[in-house]
């Protein structure tokens, strides 16, 4: 078998520095059930923590420099001072996510040491999983525990976009960190992305969570998404509305009607407002066992957003197609940002062994993409991971 991320964290570590790491502390990528585009409009999402992670082997250092060495070994090793004037590094984006990191934690005032750090992660980057978010709050928690400095999950995550809306440039919501940070095992969770409330919904053992990556990329700083926010952030101010959470159908029909908005941004909006009510419907769904009803409600998740926002692709489309043709989905949308990335389906369990198979072969002789296929379990939130022996 081939090594875990930790396994790999650890034997990076060791190889780079000659000595072993103090610990290790790991953070998972995230699926979004539903509720794709609400975070940002301080709406709900339904999202699970997966088993792919991000994990940071570490140990403190007697000066305050930072160094960070990556296990796939395709970036040199990188070093910096937390008391430097710290940029993004237009070349290097992979380090400017832990950078931000340290940018964002000195200024919320914690005193951070100085510390040797060691990334390895399996979370397909570009694929709509949040390998940005879980490189974000693995950092996070590892410079914090470098520092022997306790925050909550909320709090960690607020300052993980903070990193990524600030330094990094993406005005991304904060589903993602939030995700990474707080979801629990065998759980999905509600999320209030207004107040932050959080509440766990449990998954029916019926249906299995089953993720395809089409493998078409995107990278979200050049991509519509900054685009689409800020449409969402017109259409909310037309209405006099500090976000879509408070604007209705209704409204959205006069805004137009009165000339205060175009056509694009409604339609944009309306998925929004829809989507906001298919995601508390879902999670009442869940808590009901009702995973008939939410496969629907993911179904008419993923017309909108091809239909009205506008963030899905031929592949997207595809994929998602043909896992609604095969037998045992109950529905299957697309997951993340869009514009490439995954889907992610809901199959019912004893169907999950034909239909990996079918899925595939199925979206190659509709893409020119190779596709690959996750079965996964809803999977703890951050926090220290056990070193391999221990």
């Amino acid at each position: 078998m081939p090594p875990t991320v930790i396994e790999s964290a650890v034997s990076t570590f060791s190889a780079h520095y000659a000595q072993s790491p103090q610990a290790v502390v790991r953070a998972p990528g995230r699926v979004n059930l539903i509720g794709e585009h609400t975070d940002y409009n301080d709406g709900f999402c339904l999202p699970m923590a997966i088993e792919h992670s991000m994990a940071v082997a570490w140990s403190p250092r007697a000066d305050r420099r930072v160094e960070l060495v990556n296990a796939d070994g395709t970036l040199p090793g990188f070093e910096f001072g937390l008391d430097d004037d710290l940029q993004p590094h237009a070349d290097s984006p992979w380090y400017n996510y832990v950078v931000g990191c340290v940018k964002v934690l000195r200024a919320s005032g914690q005193d951070l040491r100085g510390c040797s750090l060691a990334f390895s992660g399996d979370v397909p980057m570009g694929s709509g999983l949040s390998s940005s978010a879980a490189l974000e709050v693995a950092t996070i928690h590892a410079l914090l525990a470098v520092a022997n400095i306790q925050l909550a999950g909320p709090e960690i995550a607020r300052l993980a976009q903070r990193a990524e809306n600030d330094f990094v440039g993406v005005q991304c919501g904060i589903l993602d960190q939030l995700a990474s940070a707080c979801c629990q095992q065998s759980q999905a969770m509600l999320m209030d992305c207004r107040s932050l409330d959080l509440q766990q919904v449990p998954l029916p053992e019926s249906v299995a969570v089953v993720i395809a990556d089409t493998g078409k990329r995107r990278g979200l700083v050049d991509s519509a998404y900054n685009l689409r926010r800020r449409q969402c952030e017109a259409g909310a101010a037309a209405l006099g509305a500090k976000a879509l959470r408070d604007v209705t159908m209704q409204g959205l029909m006069e805004a137009e009607s009165q000339g205060l908005i175009d056509s694009e941004t409604k339609r944009r909006c309306e998925h929004v407002v829809a989507e906001n009510g298919r995601t508390l419907a879902a999670a009442a769904a869940l808590r009901a066992g009702d995973a008939v009803a939410l496969g629907q409600l993911m179904d008419q998740s993923h017309a909108d957003l091809r239909d009205k926002f506008a963030v899905t692709c031929p592949e997207l489309d595809a994929m998602v197609a043909v896992a609604r043709s095969l037998p045992g989905c109950l529905g299957s949308r697309m997951t993340g940002a869009g514009f490439g990335g995954c889907t992610v389906s809901l199959v019912e369990r004893q169907a999950v062994e034909a239909f990996v198979p079918n899925l595939l072969s199925g979206y190659a002789q509709r893409s020119e993409h190779r596709g690959s296929v996750y079965v996964t379990t809803a999977a703890a939130g951050a926090g220290p991971a056990v070193l391999p022996g221990a």
